[in-house]
């Protein structure tokens, strides 16, 4: 494989074998993943279990949190109290109402 003078390389030059290295080792980890979870599988098959049966199978995924204030218009709409507030708990609490109105 040939070196590459850095040097005498123009910025173009330059970015381009950046953008090419990147997309390398972006390849590389992707295979890498791919024969690591195939041996992963692999060993937990051998002992009669699938990767899903040893790790879970939300494949990373937080459980979603609870719901905790309840829409006392319609009880269908909930909020776990995390992420935006919904449009109907901001405006209760605009009109003077506490989010212990809303707790479930």
């Amino acid at each position: 494989m040939p070196k590459n003078d850095l040097n005498k390389m123009s910025k173009p030059e330059l970015q381009k074998l950046k953008k090419d290295v990147d997309k390398a080792l972006s390849t590389m980890e992707s295979r890498h993943k791919g024969d690591a979870r195939k041996a992963a599988e692999d060993a937990a098959k051998k002992y009669g279990f699938s990767l899903g049966d040893l790790v879970g199978k939300s494949r990373g995924k937080k459980p979603s949190a609870p719901a905790k204030f309840r829409n006392p218009a319609d009880a269908s709409q909930t909020w776990s109290g995390r992420g935006r507030q919904p449009a109907w708990f901001k405006d209760g609490i605009a009109k003077g109402k506490k989010a212990s109105d809303f707790a479930i």
